[in-house]
């Protein structure tokens, strides 16, 4: 089953629970999808349909950090609600010791000198760690040990 058809069939399994955030949050990824797919002209394949939820989940947690900012309580819980079930669908995310690790080798790999090669290592690093890691992170991690040479 493809990630596309999972969703769909949970969204239908949650209308008929009565699951309004699981509903919500499903609908909002499927109707972007299909955004996506209307920019592009064509059907998103596997690893498209991937990004959309990961754009989806950091701009839920970007909005949960807004809410919270602004005093907002009750937004940021029904974002961290759908965060949540968002975060069901996406791979199993990694550890920051595991991004450091792969931070490090790919460090070696492209023979990286210092800050100002961080594009080289970021660019190959990201393909790497597509979907398991938040970016932010990712640089965070590429600039501390970018920082130490």
């Amino acid at each position: 089953m493809t990630l596309e058809e999972r969703l769909v069939a949970d969204l239908r399994e949650a209308a008929k629970k009565g699951d309004a955030t699981r509903r919500s949050a499903l609908r909002l990824v499927l109707a972007e999808k299909q955004n996506a797919e209307k920019a592009k002209g064509a059907p998103l394949d596997e690893s498209a349909v991937m990004d959309v939820l990961a754009r989806e989940v950091r701009q839920h947690r970007e909005s949960i950090t807004e809410f919270t900012r602004g005093n907002r309580q009750d937004l940021a819980d029904k974002e961290q609600a759908e965060l949540a079930v968002l975060l069901e669908y996406m791979p199993e995310q990694m550890s920051r010791e595991e991004v450091v690790a792969a931070a490090r080798q790919v460090i070696e790999q492209v023979g990286a000198r210092g800050p100002g090669d961080k594009g080289k290592v970021m660019s190959q690093l990201m393909s790497q760690v597509k979907g398991k890691a938040d970016g932010r992170e990712v640089s965070d991690a590429v600039t501390e040990l970018l920082s130490q040479l």
